[in-house]
């Protein structure tokens, strides 16, 4: 217990600021550059068992690969559930890292999954960069929309993506400063396009080294983008203590709350309702699934749903509702009552 040491870390890009707990006491602190040496150091010159934790952040996953072979554990925690102690009082990086080691402790960190395999890492900032990318086309042609908007003016759907069409159609519009204002803001949805499909190109090549990819692909609804986007994100299945832990992430997951009791004595029936807290990407790619899938001809898939409704339920319902043993088993007793 002596030898148990445990380290919080307040990671910013220039620098990182270490607190070394023992025995429920801060015995050490470093302020060092971010860099996998200067902090592989300070842990070889700690004796004993080491105990590691930072922050979520942008540099979490390549300090977690580099040094979790140093610490008997490495910690990624979630900074959402650590706010109100963080906030809590005195702040400042020091602070901060104090309160982490204290957290670690006690076992109060949430961690958060991080691959150890880099090629997986890869796959993952390529999926991002894909999502990312589209995010910015969408906004682009939506500032595009606006613009016409604001002066009366219908953009033509063939006019968006036609390079010929868009030209005919821009040197017809008596708005001269419109058109103009318009020409510059094609050129950045352009780009934006060039880069989404260079990023799907690569996830194409990237995904032929995982076989279970090629094998999604065949379930209706799921083509290459929902495919490799569930692939990255989840990583490993095994990660989830529970099926219905791996539903709240996808947030098709029901939460369930209840609190106080009515006139009688007897407890408030529970509320059932869908998370707020979700991975959006992985979100995104279920439910869009989903709704392909029903709206597709012949698969098991549009037959359960085409059952649920007949049942009763409500489409929007339906279109989250999983096998019926999950779902029974996620109402427990809010049904009956």
């Amino acid at each position: 217990m002596n030898n148990m040491y445990y380290i919080g870390a307040d990671v910013h890009s220039n620098y990182t600021e270490l607190a070394i707990e023992k025995n429920c006491q801060i015995v050490s602190r470093y302020s060092v550059p971010t860099t996998i040496t200067a902090i592989s150091q300070v842990l070889t010159t700690i004796g004993g068992q080491k105990y590691f934790a930072i922050e979520e952040g942008p540099m979490a996953g390549w300090l977690y690969r580099n040094l979790k072979d140093s610490v008997e554990d490495f910690i990624v925690s979630d900074p959402r559930r650590n706010k109100s102690i963080a906030s809590d009082g005195d702040k400042d990086d020091k602070i901060d890292a104090g309160k982490l080691a204290s957290l670690l402790r006690g076992g109060f960190l949430r961690q958060i999954h991080h691959t150890d395999d880099e090629q997986r890492a890869v796959l993952k900032h390529w999926v991002c960069l894909y999502h990312d990318r589209v995010r910015d086309a969408v906004r682009n042609i939506n500032k595009i929309r606006a613009r016409c908007r604001m002066h009366g003016v219908k953009i033509p759907r063939i006019v968006i993506r036609n390079a010929e069409k868009r030209t005919q159609w821009l040197s017809d519009l008596e708005n001269r400063p419109l058109a103009d204002q318009l020409s510059m803001l094609w050129v950045g949805y352009d780009a934006n396009v060039i880069q989404v499909n260079l990023s799907k190109r690569h996830l194409a090549m990237q995904v032929k080294k995982h076989p279970v990819v090629l094998l999604w692909r065949q379930l209706p609804g799921i083509a290459l983008i929902r495919a490799v986007t569930f692939f990255a994100f989840i990583d490993t299945p095994w990660r989830f203590r529970k099926k219905n832990k791996l539903w709240k992430y996808c947030g098709v997951g029901l939460e369930r709350t209840a609190s106080g009791t009515d006139k009688k004595g007897k407890p408030k029936p529970a509320r059932l309702r869908l998370p707020f807290r979700v991975n959006r990407y992985l979100k995104n790619a279920v439910i869009g699934a989903a709704r392909s899938a029903i709206n597709q001809k012949d698969n098991v898939f549009r037959d359960h749903y085409e059952r649920m409704l007949k049942n009763g339920i409500l489409p929007s319902n339906a279109v989250h509702w999983r096998c019926p043993q999950d779902a029974r088993r996620d109402l427990g007793d809010v049904e009956n009552k």
